[in-house]
């Protein structure tokens, strides 16, 4: 499973970690920082969609373990 890291417009911070891959694009869990609390949602985003936030630098993949752990703290 791949995790991306989200820009966001304050400091918080959220990952992306793709769940599956299907055909129409990926099943994806989000998880965000929201003033010491996670908010964990699942949900589905288009391959068109997904290209194009790596394209743009809105997500970007991690390639460290040390930040993958921190990912999925």
């Amino acid at each position: 499973m791949a995790i991306y890291t989200i820009k966001t417009k304050n400091s918080s911070e959220a990952f992306m970690t793709v769940v599956k891959e299907i055909e129409d694009g990926y099943v994806v869990r989000i998880v965000r920082d929201m003033d010491g609390y996670s908010d964990i949602t699942t949900d589905f985003i288009s391959r068109a969609l997904f290209d194009s936030c790596v394209r743009t630098g809105y997500i970007t993949k991690l390639n460290e373990p040390a930040q993958k752990m921190a990912a999925n703290a």
